[in-house]
């Protein structure tokens, strides 16, 4: 029998700290259904202290799902735990990970206290959120850089107050893995009553190594990882998911490991994730990358013909590659599109819902002669913009370029119920396009980012437009997608000025 890795992903958490992800509440229950569907032990929804969003966004994911552990994380203050606690309460299994730093640099210049008053917090903070649930885990915030000796007497008193998971986190990326590895294995070797807790690593990717420190916390008695699909985060991103999950499953002569991870679905939630944030996985990301499992290479290819496992130590079908091609198109009725929805793990909330988008649906069936799970994934993103209230919607766009004239956009939107309607040149057709919604919009939003990807393969393939905004500190992304990339140019700059210029709460805003 194999011990069992828990996976602890917190997508939704610390992956929506990146620039411009914060998500939605509707976006967020998405997104942790699929977490459930892809078999994640412990969903960490949000910081319900953070905002009355995300603090109403853990409380929809704790009543949607029943099969995942949904956690809230909590500073070692009673707001955030009474905050933690009240938020998962209608969780079927609920649990509370509050954390102290423990270095002396944060408890120096950031906490401004003593090692004695951190200690004292840390088992305080325990015992409060063992009022809301006996599922508690302790976090020592930044332990790449604190004491041994300290983490030891921090650990030992929170396991004697009642803590069943202790967290070691690399919280600045700082380690390395022979060193992380060590670390874990002292802190389990030292540290009273150890084997009556479960021992967690939480990597960040600062130095690209947050997946093999993560790795050998494992190697060294860790039995959970935190980690995020695509390696979401802030600043470098978290550990994979996705490269923890399959690392563990192709070396089973190395790690002897099992999860409950179903990883036919790894790639389908990669997708949903990328689209849901805007931020686009790149062609050579390990798993989920379009080019994971291409080979370009003459030698290469002829082996991959001759044998697979020459080159190839895992199935493309095993992730979720190659099964996402759908036999669906403009003659496919309602209920075959609902049927693979549902295959999809989308559950749209009402059948008004269901209807617009099966109607986008047969539009893009005019347009594609294959439609793929991707092209499901941004039509679903897209009416669930088009669902939100909306102060700007595009009308109508006229584009036009010559050789040697300066390109032209002519767009109507619609505002607040008035049509309005500007022209504009630019050094390019989008660049004319951008110009002439802000005559309308007036934003006065500085662009940040703009990123193309396509979604599918072909001529005929949607791209999809991710547009960055920020104003007033304020950081959004706007996504759209169109077999016309200059429409979809269009819709992810609307969408994006919608959302800075929305009072609609985002569930972590980020300003």
């Amino acid at each position: 029998m194999t011990e069992k890795l828990i996976v602890f992903d917190t997508t939704l958490r610390d992956g929506e700290q990146s620039p411009g992800a914060s998500m939605t509440q509707e976006e967020k229950v998405r997104i942790a259904l699929q977490l459930e569907k892809l078999g994640v032990d412990i969903i960490e929804a949000g910081f319900a202290a953070a905002s009355p969003g995300d603090f109403s966004a853990i409380e929809a994911v704790s009543r949607k799902v029943t099969k995942s552990t949904v956690c809230s994380l909590a500073r070692a203050v009673r707001n955030d735990i009474d905050r933690a606690g009240n938020a998962i309460k209608h969780a079927k299994s609920g649990r509370i990970h509050t954390f102290i730093a423990t270095s002396p640099i944060h408890m120096v210049n950031k906490l401004r206290m003593t090692p004695d008053q951190v200690l004292e917090r840390a088992v305080e903070a325990v015992k409060w959120a063992l009022e809301f649930t006996d599922d508690v885990e302790f976090s020592a915030e930044d332990a790449v850089r604190s004491e041994i000796p300290f983490l030891i007497e921090v650990f030992n008193a929170v396991i004697q107050a009642g803590a069943k998971t202790i967290n070691v986190p690399d919280t600045v990326g700082y380690s390395i893995p022979f060193q992380w590895g060590d670390r874990i294995k002292q802190l389990i070797e030292k540290v009273p009553n150890s084997k009556n807790v479960i021992w967690s690593t939480h990597c960040h990717n600062d130095l690209g190594m947050a997946v093999a420190n993560s790795l050998a916390a494992v190697l060294n008695g860790a039995r959970q990882v935190e980690c995020t699909i695509n390696g979401l985060g802030e600043r470098a991103g978290n550990a994979s998911l996705e490269e923890i999950v399959m690392t563990i499953k192709t070396r089973q002569d190395v790690f002897n490991l099992s999860s409950s991870i179903n990883t036919e679905f790894i790639v389908p939630t990669s997708k949903l994730v990328s689209t849901i944030t805007g931020y686009a996985v790149q062609p050579n990301k390990a798993i989920v990358g379009a080019n994971a499992f291409a080979h370009e290479s003459g030698i290469h290819q002829d082996g991959v013909l001759k044998h697979r496992e020459t080159y190839e130590i895992m199935k493309a079908e095993d992730v979720g590659w190659g099964a996402n091609k759908i036999s669906l198109g403009k003659l496919s009725g309602r209920n075959a599109f609902k049927s693979r929805l549902d295959a999809l793990g989308i559950q749209l909330d009402t059948d008004d819902l269901v209807n617009a988008a099966f109607d986008k649906f047969k539009l893009l069936a005019d347009k594609k002669s294959e439609i793929f799970d991707e092209d499901i994934h941004a039509l679903i993103s897209d009416e669930y913009s088009s669902a939100m209230k909306e102060s700007f919607k595009l009308i109508a766009l006229k584009a036009t370029c010559e050789i040697n004239k300066n390109p032209h956009s002519s767009i109507v939107i619609n505002c607040n119920g008035e049509n309005k309607s500007e022209t504009s040149e630019g050094s390019g057709l989008v660049d004319a396009t951008f110009k002439a919604i802000e005559k309308i919009v007036q934003s006065d939003a500085e662009l940040l980012l703009f990123s193309v990807n396509n979604i599918t393969s072909g001529t005929d393939a949607q791209g999809e437009v991710t547009v960055r905004l920020t104003k007033g500190g304020r950081i959004v992304n706007g996504q759209g997608s169109d077999t016309d990339i200059v429409i979809a140019s269009a819709k992810a700059y609307i969408n994006a000025v919608n959302k800075i210029t929305s009072k609609l709460e985002r569930a972590h805003p980020q300003v």
